[in-house]
């Protein structure tokens, strides 16, 4: 199944004072896409990061993106949705 997850900052941080938080994020982050479960990262206009991640449910999407570093210490949340198939493609064809 794909899920698209939107972080969420749970309180205000000094990012530029986080650097060795930062970069264990990093790491995870790897991790996660070394093992297929991310497809796709991006940031949007407010630097907060938009995630395309394959599992076999929801309850496994949130535990993946419960392992990171920042999620671990309460800096930030994510709002998880499942994906489904565009299926507008029927009304052309009906």
């Amino acid at each position: 199944m794909k899920f698209l997850a939107i972080e969420k900052e749970i309180k205000k941080v000094d990012w530029g004072k986080e650097k060795e938080i930062l970069e264990e994020e990093a790491r995870g982050v790897y991790k996660l896409y070394s093992e297929g479960y991310i497809r796709e990262i991006y940031f949007n206009e407010f630097h907060n990061a938009v995630i395309i991640l394959e599992s076999e449910n929801l309850t496994k999407a949130n535990d993946l993106l419960a392992t990171l570093p920042l999620v671990k210490n309460k800096l930030i949340t994510f709002e998880v949705m499942k994906l489904n198939p565009y299926t507008g493609w029927e009304r052309m064809f009906g």
